[in-house]
């Protein structure tokens, strides 16, 4: 029995290969290449693909899988727009509270968490795989917004003058910061090291007092929370006035073990949900992760809060935390960071900003006498600008951003994430799509959430996955469709029921190895299994796909194709009909083996209005000339004819007009046709009479146009009309001419004139203005006579030495 089953799925696995190798050919759209089983499966192929659940939609020999195609391609093949499966995503907002509008003066009346900054709050989102789901996103800086402030100062031995002007900046900065908001809290935390070698000496005389000489000095530690956030500036400077400096013996201090610290002992510190600030003030670089190592310290930090009576109790324990790891703490507690440095470390902190999102770096002086300043310009800095950033996102979701910022400033990608320059009031929007690139294995929703960094407020979304059809749901488990119910029949297709195979579930796993079902595959007179373009599954045949998928296999055996019938032009059946088992079904108007035969004699119209000019048949739209003088497209052309026109030329004229070269002959050479003289050339019979028709027009012996037409009748009789009026051209107008001719000399001559006397008055300019300055120039007095010479000579002897 174990042999006999294992035969039987071997060659289970074999057929099923080799059907899969038959299908799953290169080339074709997506929805072609699925290879869908089911409904699901197809719209998950991509946001253009349908499935058409009508039942006779499939032709005799296509796969269950040929359901699945682009909508169009569906269409053109027959099916329903009422019978595709062709579900949609679709956006939804459940919390879309207006963001709030207020000034300063009615601060007192919001509490914080009344206060909206971002619009909408919740949305949920149905994703269809492959279809971006988009919506808008609204924030607006609100005016008076709470602010929390936390001082972090550094207080090795360096920091002892810095420490002096920090006693007093509780109330100083309170009175600043009034101008900003009317509720702030500040609070105030130092740190020096880890408390264990090489950072610190452990002897016990520097553990008491690590400074040297008669220095007083508190003794090293590593964080300490000296005061939770508070209103009262007054108890601010009292508290930091009692502090002390302490010391450690290398340059880096242990700030970033404070800044963990003060970023996850939220309950500790007393942050609240407003806008989070924390000033971290020193004079020297930092430890990070690894560096603990020095003190044999190897535990990573875990992120935890581990202040026992405001004091950081596990410094020895844990090593340092790393950048990434401090980036992730502060932007999940909401925390903007101001590195007020000295000169000497901005370059490092620069960089450190660069990896800490809303961070800001501000130069501190020697004896942080500017820090108030510092911390207003870095806090209008960091306010000034929107990031957004998002959880994590499932597996195959992806997220796009745009911005619209003020000043028509846009931007996309990266840049589309944040918006700069903002003023208290302004609002800027952004435009964010989300896009599901698969559904997830067990199909459960998921939520992510979109926050701007610093801020507490949040969008969130709900997000619905689309992985399965309606109609689906409207399945008939064991269906008498399904080969007495052994399978459920939804979407107009069959389910098969584990065991069981074949389009209509006919077939037993057990018995597709029989040799005897191939004879069901085979025409008659043939030993080709499917016509060798398929595979015989239960004893059907299941054609095979071709690269193009616009051409296909059907038929029992599969032996009809819409891809090998007569061409034309390049085209199968000419592009004027549908190639149907090899044979072209022509589209009305349209005949022949390929379509390539018109019925429509508009072609063949000559301008005459007959068809091929009464000297020909119109065959396929072409005029076949049976008149052996006449040839071209409609039979016009007789290049051994003299014109119809020039050759009755003379006999026109002579008989409507009285003159030409036949007018002495008239009589007898010209009585062949009958002619009507008619008013106008509107009066001439126009184009569309039965009989053939020549519109004429022609020059006479006084170089005047006239017109006629010449027609012959169904009696074989020449018809003319003559319009009674020939044109004559009119002679020229002498006197305008002359006239013309005059005013153009004379303005002309005037004109020269003009410019001659312009000229010359130029030119004279130019010569006084030459004289005027040459005259300025004169190197002589004008009083004397420049020739005079004096009668007087004075001579002086060379050899006179003065004695």
């Amino acid at each position: 029995i174990f042999q006999t089953n294992f035969n039987s799925l071997f060659w289970v696995v074999l057929l099923c290969c080799s059907i899969w190798d038959g299908f799953a050919q290169p080339g074709g759209s997506d929805c072609i290449k699925a290879n869908a089983k089911s409904c699901g499966e197809c719209i998950q192929a991509g946001p253009n693909c349908g499935w058409c659940k009508a039942q006779n939609f499939l032709q005799e020999g296509e796969p269950t899988s040929a359901r699945c195609d682009d909508l169009a391609a569906l269409k053109s093949k027959g099916c329903s727009p009422d019978e595709i499966e062709n579900p949609r995503g679709k956006k939804g907002v459940l919390k879309n509270k207006e963001v709030t509008n207020r000034s300063k003066g009615t601060a007192e009346k919001l509490k914080p968490e009344d206060i909206t900054q971002i619009q909408p709050q919740q949305l949920v989102l149905k994703l269809r795989t492959g279809e971006p789901q988009t919506f808008s996103l609204k924030f607006k800086r609100a005016e008076d917004y709470p602010i929390d402030l936390y001082y972090l100062m550094d207080l090795s031995y360096s920091m002892k003058d810095d420490l002096e002007n920090v006693k007093s900046l509780g109330t100083a900065l309170m009175r600043e910061m009034e101008k900003i908001t009317s509720d702030f809290r500040i609070g105030f935390g130092s740190f020096v090291e880890k408390t264990v070698m090489p950072y610190i000496s452990t002897t016990p005389a520097k553990l008491r007092n690590p400074c040297t000489g008669d220095q007083n000095c508190t003794s090293p530690f590593s964080y300490k929370n000296v005061l939770n956030l508070t209103s009262e500036g007054k108890l601010f400077n009292e508290l930091v006035g009692k502090q002390h400096i302490s010391g450690n013996l290398d340059s880096p201090e242990g700030g970033f073990d404070a800044i963990m610290q003060v970023a996850v002992c939220g309950t500790q510190i007393g942050w609240r949900n407003v806008t989070r600030l924390l000033v971290f003030s020193t004079d020297a670089g930092f430890h990070f992760a690894g560096d603990g190592k020095l003190g044999g310290i190897v535990l990573p930090n875990d992120g935890r809060c581990h202040l026992e009576n405001n004091m950081y109790t596990m410094s020895h324990y844990y090593d340092y935390p790393s950048i990434a790891h401090l980036v992730q703490k502060l932007s999940e507690n909401n925390i903007q960071t101001i590195f007020a440095v000295t000169e000497e470390f901005q370059a490092v902190y620069k960089e450190l900003k660069n990896l800490i999102p809303k961070s800001a770096v501000g130069t501190l002086s020697a004896n942080s006498s500017n820090v108030i300043q510092l911390i207003i310009d870095a806090y209008n800095s960091l306010s000034s600008e929107v990031i957004l950033e998002n959880s994590k996102l499932p597996k195959g979701v992806t997220i796009n951003y745009k911005s619209y910022c003020k000043n028509g400033v846009n931007g996309t990608g990266e840049n589309g994430r944040k918006c700069s320059n903002i003023s208290i009031g302004d609002e800027v929007k952004f435009e964010i799509s989300v896009t599901a690139n698969e559904c997830p294995k067990k199909g459960q929703n998921e939520t992510i959430k979109i926050k701007p960094l610093g801020f507490t407020e949040e969008v969130e979304i709900n997000l619905q996955f689309i992985c399965e059809c309606q109609c689906q749901n409207e399945g008939i488990p064991n269906s008498p469709d399904c080969h007495q119910g052994n399978g459920t029949f939804e979407c107009g297709a069959c389910r098969c029921n584990e065991g069981r195979i074949g389009k209509e579930c006919e077939c037993s796993t057990d018995e597709v190895n029989s040799e005897d079902m191939d004879a069901y595959c085979r025409r008659e007179n043939s030993t080709e299994i499917c016509s060798n373009n398929g595979e015989c599954v239960c004893g059907q045949c299941v054609c095979r796909k071709r690269e193009n998928t616009n051409e296909v296999y059907s038929g029992r055996y599969c032996e009809c194709d819409n891809f090998n019938c007569d061409r034309s032009n390049g085209l199968i059946c000419g592009g004027n009909g549908n190639c149907k088992c090899r044979v072209c079904e022509c589209f009305p108007n349209f005949t022949g083996s390929a379509c390539d035969c018109s019925l429509d004699t508009s072609s063949c119209m000559a301008s005459n209005g007959q068809i091929c000019n009464g000297r020909g048949t119109c065959e396929c739209g072409t005029c076949n000339c049976t008149d052996p003088k006449f040839q071209g497209p409609t039979c016009e052309m007789c290049q051994t004819c003299l014109g119809v026109c020039a050759a009755h030329k003379d006999c026109v004229q002579c008989r409507a007009f009285k003159k030409g070269e036949k007018k002495d002959t008239c009589s007898q050479d010209c009585m062949h046709f009958n002619m009507t003289l008619v008013e106008s050339r509107d009066k001439l019979p126009q184009p569309g009479q039965p009989d053939p028709l020549s519109h004429c027009k022609e020059k006479d012996v006084d170089d005047c146009w006239f017109y006629f037409t010449y027609s012959i009748n169904a009696n074989n009789e020449a018809i003319v009309h003559v319009v009674e009026t020939p044109e004559c051209p009119t002679g020229p107008d002498i006197i305008p001419i002359v006239a013309g001719v005059v005013a153009g000399i004379v303005l002309i001559g005037l004109a020269l004139l003009l410019i001659w006397k312009l000229l010359m008055i130029i030119h004279d300019r130019r010569e006084f203005a030459k004289f005027e300055k040459e005259k300025m120039n004169a190197k002589w007095d004008t009083g004397e006579n420049p020739i005079y010479k004096s009668a007087v000579t004075t001579v002086v002897n060379p050899k006179y030495e003065g004695k």
